[in-house]
């Protein structure tokens, strides 16, 4: 039987002008930003223009390959492959070839509700992450797009003031009550007010401070959403900012989306993924971050390096921060890194000296991050308690260690965050062993009752 020719296909080349071997390799770098391997050749497109039939995955790579050359979305339908089952690539799974992708990235992420959860699986793989970091790093600056030049709306400066007010908003409450408190507000004003400038017209100048906002912005959004425990949406948005990021090449905000990435990777247990990307943080800052910002990467590293028990390592990296701390007041920091303040870095340390089970040090740092940390980082005090309660346990002082984390639930019981219960949860496994102990049996009974879903009662 003969087969028809496929126009769609045809149409769409032709728009694109995509010749058969330039889709084919295409669709090759595609699929590797997937880690997966094909072998498709301009044989293999020909086939496809002939009526040939296509792979479900394969077609997805096509579809991305030539959504990304056109700068819109492309579905499988489109290119006149249709009838097939297939599960196509999660969102936003690899870094974005164009500036107008990452853009439609952000705009399908910020339509997605981070209670939405999603399996394991979904979570962006090792090789996707590490093809995201090297495009960075050796990426340079593409500029800012033209096509709104024409646009019956100019974006001003007052426009980004205000993009930044709200940030720092933002910003605010999530310290405050934590992620779960801000962020469907948050997603809703990036998608409705954020995203229209940013494809509105602006002078060069404009252009360069809205895009720097807008990245400010994105990472917010992917911290909130890994506050809140989605880490599917938190990675995605991660590197969908990273790729803003490149655009205006904005080096110190880059890197601290990738300080942030591992972070996320730290908590997730991903230990050699978090060390990795500390150090591309590191490497990718330098001579472009602020001292203060260079102590932050620097402090990752640590954190990531003492959850491999690495002590060596994790005291170079330690000693690190601290060097670059000390000079953290001989430069200008964005308004954006003024959180990383000296209780921030020894809440830091604490964190180090507990994974590596030093729990003099360990006890020494945490008191002195309670004391030093400001009532406005709610959160981070929360946190800085129960790795008091922690240290405290490891010292063997588990009457005092209760009253602390007794503290830290009480005093954190409005804040909002799936890490901070994390972190009371990892301390109840902890003293599991002190089940019969009256205050053991007390402070679970609390932690119940301040965690407990309002629809409950």
């Amino acid at each position: 039987m003969d087969r028809e020719p496929n126009q769609r296909l045809a149409a769409l080349m032709a728009e694109a002008r995509a010749t058969n071997k330039g889709l084919a390799r295409r669709v090759r770098d595609a699929a590797q930003r997937h880690g997966v391997r094909l072998g498709t050749t301009h044989v293999s497109v020909q086939r496809w223009l002939d009526g040939a039939g296509i792979q479900a995955e394969t077609a997805s790579y096509v579809a991305e390959a030539l959504g990304a050359k056109l700068g819109r979305r492309i579905t499988t339908s489109d290119l006149g492959f249709a009838g097939l089952t297939m599960r196509p690539a999660p969102l936003g799974a690899s870094y974005a070839t164009s500036l107008a992708d990452a853009l439609g990235v952000l705009d399908g992420l910020t339509q997605l509700r981070p209670e939405e959860k999603v399996s394991a699986s979904d979570l962006l793989h090792d090789n996707e992450v590490d093809s995201a970091v090297l495009s960075w790093l050796v990426s340079r600056p593409d500029g800012l797009p033209t096509s709104g030049a024409g646009a019956p709306r100019r974006v001003g400066m007052r426009d980004v003031a205000a993009v930044r007010t709200a940030n720092a908003m933002f910003m605010r409450l999530d310290f405050l009550f934590g992620g779960g408190h801000g962020h469907a507000a948050l997603r809703h004003y990036f998608r409705q007010e954020v995203l229209p400038l940013l494809n509105a017209g602006y002078s060069e100048k404009v252009g360069q401070a809205l895009f720097t906002a807008a990245s400010e912005m994105g990472e917010v959004l992917a911290w909130t959403a890994y506050d809140v425990g989605n880490h599917h949406l938190a990675n995605r948005y991660l590197l969908a900012s990273l790729r803003l990021t490149q655009a205006t090449d904005d080096r110190m905000m880059g890197a601290t989306i990738l300080a942030n990435m591992s972070h996320q990777a730290n908590y997730l247990g991903e230990v050699p993924r978090a060390a990795r990307l500390a150090r591309a943080a590191v490497e990718g800052g330098r001579g472009r971050a602020t001292p203060r910002a260079q102590a932050m990467f620097a402090a990752h590293e640590a954190r990531a390096l003492a959850s491999a028990h690495d002590l060596v390592g994790a005291s170079r990296a330690m000693n690190e921060a601290e060097r670059h701390f000390e000079r953290a007041d001989s430069a200008t920091d964005p308004d954006w890194l003024a959180y990383f303040d000296e209780a921030e870095l020894i809440g830091e340390f604490s964190h180090c000296f507990r994974d590596l089970e030093r729990p003099a040090d360990a006890l020494r740092f945490a008191e002195l991050a309670v004391e030093k940390t400001e009532p406005q980082y709610a959160r981070t005090l929360a946190f800085c308690r129960m790795v008091l309660a922690q240290s405290q346990y490891l010292h063997g002082e588990v009457e005092a260690a209760i009253t602390t984390a007794t503290t830290a639930v009480r005093e954190g019981e409005s804040v909002q965050s799936a890490r901070f219960r994390h972190y009371v949860s990892e301390f109840q496994r902890k003293i599991s062993p002190h089940a019969a102990n009256a205050a053991v049996r007390d402070f679970n009974d609390h932690v119940r009752l301040a965690f407990a879903d309002p629809a409950d009662e």
